[in-house]
């Protein structure tokens, strides 16, 4: 880096030197030759400033070149050893792509098969369902059948004993009334002393 930035300054410094040349010496020359003619001296100017131009030139050039030579080596062999790299990483890669995608191709020749059996195994777990739908609610229909029966038979038994309440106490109102239809005056008079008689 730092013999970077020294050939950037030797080639500024170069490129610098010839305008600064080419303006100092221009008065001194008159001076010196002071007959000459004005052609001469644009010949003269013009040929010292591509003299500069060229040594700046090789200069730049030869500083490049240096630093070329000096940084390219390492620079080339680690983007060398890097484009190998990412070579082996891409075929790593492109391996494993190829075993997913046969992987996968495996996976749609075998889907018909897994289908048939996904949808035979559906078919039989529907049927067991509806089976053991059908045992359950034969037992729960049993079951409301029996509690059905058994209250039916409570409901008659309750019946019958309110029937029979009501024909005994219907029977006893009827046979009162037939009583009282028989009875005359004579025969409660009756009934009243032979009830006196045996309270006393």
């Amino acid at each position: 880096m730092r013999s970077l930035r020294a050939l950037i300054l030797a080639a500024g410094l170069a490129a610098a030197a010839p305008s600064a040349f080419c303006r100092e010496q221009p008065p001194a020359r008159e001076a010196a030759q002071a007959g000459s003619s004005v052609e001469q001296r644009e010949e003269q100017e013009s040929s010292r400033l591509q003299l500069w131009k060229w040594a700046n030139f090789l200069v730049l050039a030869g500083g490049i070149g240096y630093l070329a030579g000096k940084n390219a080596g390492p620079v080339f062999s680690a983007r060398s050893r890097q484009i190998r790299k990412d070579m082996i990483e891409a075929d790593e890669i492109r391996k494993d792509a190829e075993l997913r995608l046969a992987d996968v191709e495996q996976r749609l020749r075998n889907l018909e098969t897994e289908i048939a059996t996904l949808r035979s195994e559906a078919q039989n777990e529907a049927r067991a369902e509806t089976e053991r739908l059908t045992q359950h609610t034969a037992a729960e229909i049993a079951k409301i059948q029996q509690h059905a029966g058994q209250e039916i038979a409570a409901a008659a038994k309750a019946a019958r004993l309110e029937l029979k309440s009501y024909s005994a106490s219907l029977a006893i109102g009827l046979a009162e009334k037939k009583i009282r239809d028989r009875m005359t005056p004579a025969d409660e008079d009756a009934l009243v002393r032979a009830f006196i008689r045996d309270v006393q």
